[in-house]
């Protein structure tokens, strides 16, 4: 009995040792497991940490050559950088003397300008041409050489030398050239009044430009000028209804040669074959013209303009000096009678005295000179 619980003691004890065992080993494969996994996640880790280590290696390596090569690019934008600031010191110097020249150029060209200014109106002619009858003749037809020669004439122009007599002046002009270079070579002359004594200077006359030129006027004997020209129609068509309306007799015209128009300014020329029609249409100032509707259109002459023998001259007047500085102590007559009694007489190297001019103060006159 005791043997029997013995061996059922023993065999209980077996097999809880083989399950302890079974269980001990199925912990130890677990671990084995566990441990397989650990190494192949350590094998896996040391690949992507040598992976990484590569690729860090790598990206060093690139971030080196990317290093350089921006040292290399600031390098060169610091050059180009330098060089850009030099240029712009340079444009900058460059238009500091660009803007210099053109106020130079500036002050230089209003210069200019003012001057020819004050040439243009010193060579300005101011003319007026009195009213004078003219008689206009023609040839006798054995005479003419050609009857479409233009009607020609010329004009002579001359302008008379001028100067500005101002209030407080005197011109004298002197019989002999002798006489006005002795007073001339006077610092001043003291002139006696009735009541007192006045200090006058002689001077030099400076003339103002003057121009002498001739303008040769042809007028057209076979050409017409035609204006107010409506433009109601095509170009070609206007110049057929021009050429048809001149052309006829009943109207003053002519067999026409020739006609030119012009549609942006709506004027015409028309050029007869003989020459007279002109004339007489020229006489009546318009003239019928069909288009659209009947239009009475302006006619003229043409003129042709040349000016011929243009000359230029400027002078000082030696027998003419000019009296400055003159107080207005008396009458303007009784002065210049006191300005001529002093310098006619030879004691004040004065002489025969052709003509004389006092101005008074506050005015001023315009003198004209004629050639000897």
């Amino acid at each position: 009995m005791a043997d029997r619980q013995i061996d059922s003691k023993v065999d209980v004890d077996s097999e809880g040792r083989e399950r302890e065992l079974e269980e001990a080993r199925k912990e130890l494969q677990t671990w084995k497991t566990k441990v397989e996994k650990a190494d192949d996640e350590k094998a896996r880790l040391i690949l992507d940490k040598l992976e990484e280590e590569e690729a860090k290696t790598k990206a060093q390596q690139e971030m080196i050559v990317c290093a350089n090569k921006q040292a290399e690019h600031q390098k060169e934008f610091n050059q180009g950088m330098n060089a850009v600031q030099d240029e712009i010191l340079k444009l900058s110097k460059r238009r500091e003397e660009l803007q210099k020249k053109l106020k130079m150029y500036q002050s230089e060209l209003e210069a200019k300008k003012a001057e020819s200014t004050k040439l243009r109106q010193k060579f300005k002619i101011y003319a007026q041409i009195p009213e004078t009858e003219v008689m206009f003749r023609t040839q006798d037809k054995e005479e003419r050489d050609d009857d479409s020669e233009p009607i020609r004439g010329l004009f002579a122009i001359s302008q008379r030398p001028t100067v500005l007599l101002q209030g407080g002046q005197a011109l004298i002009t002197f019989e002999e050239e002798s006489v006005a270079s002795r007073i001339l070579k006077l610092a001043k002359c003291s002139v006696s009044c009735e009541k007192s004594s006045l200090d006058v200077k002689p001077k030099k006359i400076t003339m103002d430009p003057v121009v002498k030129f001739e303008v040769q006027l042809d007028v057209s004997r076979k050409d017409l000028v035609v204006a107010n020209i409506p433009p109601s129609m095509p170009e070609e068509r206007i110049k057929d209804k021009l050429e048809m309306s001149f052309s006829r007799p009943s109207r003053g015209g002519g067999e026409v040669e020739n006609v030119q128009y012009d549609k942006n300014t709506g004027t015409g020329r028309i050029r007869f074959l003989h020459p007279g029609v002109t004339e007489s249409l020229v006489l009546k100032g318009k003239y019928p013209v069909d288009l659209d509707s009947q239009v009475d259109v302006q006619v003229g002459n043409i003129y042709t303009y040349r000016l011929c023998k243009f000359q230029t001259f400027c002078g000082i007047p030696k027998r003419t000096i000019l009296l400055d500085g003159i107080e207005d102590t008396e009458d303007e007559e009784d002065l210049q009678d006191h300005l001529e009694i002093h310098f006619q007489k030879p004691s004040n190297f004065g002489g025969e005295i052709e003509s004389i001019k006092y101005n008074s103060r506050g005015k001023a006159l315009k003198a004209f000179f004629c050639e000897d």
